[in-house]
């Protein structure tokens, strides 16, 4: 993709790897829109030169406002969380729990359902799924269930989107703020978390990012998942 003069919105762009792939793309000429919830995190956002907007991607009318307010754009990512994220062994979850995992998928869905139509005709969305879809842990059964739907849902809607394309960045355990932890419990629970893999450490925002841009500026993918994951799915 030629990216002179090219437009992206970023749900989820103000923060972790939402808040690299705004960077990176801007870097790169493109005119990039950071969207998200929080206004601390909108703050940290226009800090770094973005421009920034308010959104809930649970909030349809509210994004099908911002979309229309925006169109025409080429790149649309999600990197939206949606809301909370269960963990630990099904059998003893709370189903609710389990349920608002989902918020992710519906966000994303909500997002593609109305972003979609407002795309130039060789536009390309991201979404981020995580590395249990591709291969589970114990106590991961939501983030592996989600994460699945997420990819089912990309590679499913890549025909019915043609020639505009989708792709899917799948990330491993990446150091970001949604570990609410920190300090030496943090570093903790990070190197535990990762001490299997072929590259025993977290990843960074950035290095997630990079895959992210390539999917949204790739003309020739579409329907793909990219694993950014320290070898998390490797054999």
């Amino acid at each position: 993709m030629n990216l002179a003069g090219k437009k992206a919105l970023i749900l989820g762009g103000t923060s972790g790897i939402g808040l690299a792939s705004a960077v990176q793309l801007k870097a790169l000429g493109v005119d990039v829109i950071a969207i998200g919830r929080s206004e601390a995190n909108l703050k940290t956002a226009a800090d770094a030169g973005l421009k920034t907007r308010q959104a809930d991607v649970l909030d349809r009318a509210g994004l099908a406002a911002l979309f229309q307010s925006l169109a025409p754009f080429d790149i649309l990512i999600c990197a939206a969380t949606g809301g909370p994220r269960a963990n630990g062994p099904f059998l003893k979850m709370d189903l609710d729990a389990y349920q608002a995992s989902f918020q992710k998928l519906w966000g994303y869905t909500n997002a593609v359902h109305l972003g979609a139509p407002h795309l130039t005709a060789d536009g390309a969305i991201v979404l981020v799924s995580g590395a249990p879809a591709r291969k589970p842990r114990v106590g991961s059964i939501a983030l592996t269930s989600v994460g699945g739907a997420v990819e089912a849902f990309a590679k499913g809607i890549a025909a019915e989107l043609k020639p505009r394309r989708i792709n899917v960045v799948s990330p491993g355990i990446v150091d970001t703020p949604m570990f609410a932890v920190s300090g030496d419990a943090r570093r903790q629970f990070l190197q535990q978390a990762t001490n299997n893999f072929h590259l025993p450490r977290p990843g960074i925002p950035d290095e997630i990012a990079s895959a992210v841009v390539l999917a949204a500026t790739n003309p020739f993918m579409t329907g793909s998942i990219i694993d950014v994951d320290g070898g998390w799915v490797s054999p």
